[in-house]
């Protein structure tokens, strides 16, 4: 085996610094054009939102949506790409979804299942509901103080720019379903995790713990459930009827995948950078925000930054599947890969909306690198943040090796007005807005992929915050 000595590593290592360093003007060129007219991102999320549409996890629609990823990578050149398979728990929707107040002021309400939601008897449930302002007064309610009847759970969600309001206010549909069940209720509605007030119920994931039984759960439309709160307040303490049926299912074990893609770099020994996206969307909409931009995005960049030329390493694109349900892709992509080394990883999963802020973990640990990004992305209006990056729900493999994670945060003022509803569609995207995120993205990953030297040099490592834990 030929071995370079110390000496000719290390000349071999400033050769490829300098190279680097010339193309950067080279880089800057092609992010500057990517803002004017970058075509290869609104080329990805209209066709796949036209020509697949809504791509529900583990289903023959995500399935078709793999397929047409697929060869779009190859038709734009991509290497190594492959839809790598792996088995989950498959949950289905149903075609009945109805909610009714029958009494005291009978009408009907606009409501979707939750993720993981059990099926009503054929027929629906009739029952008294119980009102509680917050999943915490849920929490409080007495053990068996819920049997047979149907609780509803509020919350006061607002925008926020970097959409925090999703932790503060999501526990009620993460964990709501659960904890109403383990006090002997039949079922439960929600006001949807959103910021709408469109009649348009905000579905989502939701879960039961082990030995609590699943179900039936549902979300409200925004204006639904104010509705109802208000009907509450004017009830006079005569008890509020609600008749639900829904009529989800289980499908047990079925094939989903994970995408990948390659632009190859100059030196296979290097660790790649990992641009990260998810290929799923929830049954109701074709998914245009969340996420078909952010592959979108992940993927017009990489072709940048090749275009700038070849770059030091291996940039590859993750398109995880069935990420909403329960990140089963992003877990599998780490099981059948943690002991293949990442540099850095990036996701782009918050619509397309301007980046405004740049995150990293490695900050303090490897100042010079974080301040050469934040030089590079202020041209675009792009801040230097000061939280530690924990990266995006389908970065499992980089945090499960603790390594290096970049957050470019966008803005998330609208993001939840349209978060799994069926307003997902692609006029709500910007095409200025996404044309930033493209150079934002460039210029970012540009840089990564010619770095020579190793980027995490011992930075802090954060587990994903609960909003990550599962969509």
């Amino acid at each position: 085996m030929n071995r370079l000595t110390p000496a000719l590593a290390a000349l071999s290592l400033a050769l490829l610094s300098t190279t680097a360093a010339a193309q950067e003007p080279a880089l800057e060129k092609v992010a500057a054009a990517a803002l004017e007219g970058d075509t290869h991102a609104w080329d990805f999320v209209e066709g796949i939102t036209t020509e697949v549409g809504p791509r529900q996890a583990g289903t023959e629609a995500e399935a078709r949506g793999r397929a047409w990823a697929v060869q779009w990578l190859k038709a734009k050149g991509f290497a190594n790409v492959a839809d790598e398979p792996f088995m989950m728990d498959t949950w289905v929707p149903g075609d009945i979804a109805r909610a009714r107040v029958t009494a005291p002021f009978a009408q009907d309400l606009e409501v979707l299942p939750l993720g993981n939601s059990a099926a009503t008897p054929v027929g629906g449930i009739e029952a008294e509901m119980v009102f509680f302002r917050t999943v915490e007064e849920l929490r409080a309610a007495p053990e068996g103080s819920l049997k047979g009847k149907i609780a509803y759970v509020s919350h006061q969600m607002r925008p926020a720019q970097d959409g925090s309001h999703y932790g503060f206010a999501g526990p009620a549909r993460w964990v709501g379903p659960g904890i109403a069940s383990s006090k002997g209720a039949v079922g439960i509605v929600i006001k949807s995790i959103g910021t709408d007030h469109h009649r348009n119920p905000h579905t989502g994931g939701t879960s039961f713990p082990a030995g609590v039984a699943a179900i039936p759960a549902g979300a409200l439309s925004l204006p639904d459930a104010e509705n109802l709160e208000r009907m509450f307040a004017r009830a006079g303490g005569k008890p509020i009827r609600l008749k639900l049926e829904m009529n989800p299912r289980q499908l047990g074990q079925t094939r989903s995948g994970n995408v990948v893609g390659e632009i190859t770099g100059a030196n296979p020994m290097l660790p790649p950078v990992l641009l990260a996206c998810h290929i799923d969307s929830w049954w109701n909409a074709p998914g245009a925000f969340d996420d078909g931009t952010g592959c979108a995005i992940i993927s017009a960049a990489a072709l940048n930054v090749k275009q700038a030329g070849q770059p030091l390493r291996t940039i590859r694109v993750l398109m995880a599947g069935a990420e909403e349900t329960g990140l089963w892709g992003s877990k599998a992509y780490s099981e059948a890969h943690l002991d293949e080394a990442i540099a850095v990883g990036i996701e782009s999963d918050f619509g397309a909306d301007r980046v405004w802020r740049f995150d990293s973990n490695f900050r303090e640990s490897n100042p010079a690198l974080h301040k050469r990004i934040a030089s590079a992305v202020a041209r675009f209006g792009v801040s230097s943040g000061t939280d530690v990056a924990t990266g995006g729900a389908d970065l499992n493999i980089v945090r499960d090796q603790k390594g290096a994670l970049i957050d470019l945060q966008q803005d998330g003022l609208r993001y939840f007005d349209l978060h799994h509803t069926p307003d997902d569609t692609l006029d709500k995207i910007d095409p200025v807005q996404l044309r930033q995120n493209v150079a934002v993205w460039t210029m970012v990953v540009g840089i990564l992929a010619n770095e020579a030297n190793s980027i995490l040099t011992g930075g802090p490592i954060r587990s994903a915050p609960p909003i990550m834990q599962g969509q």
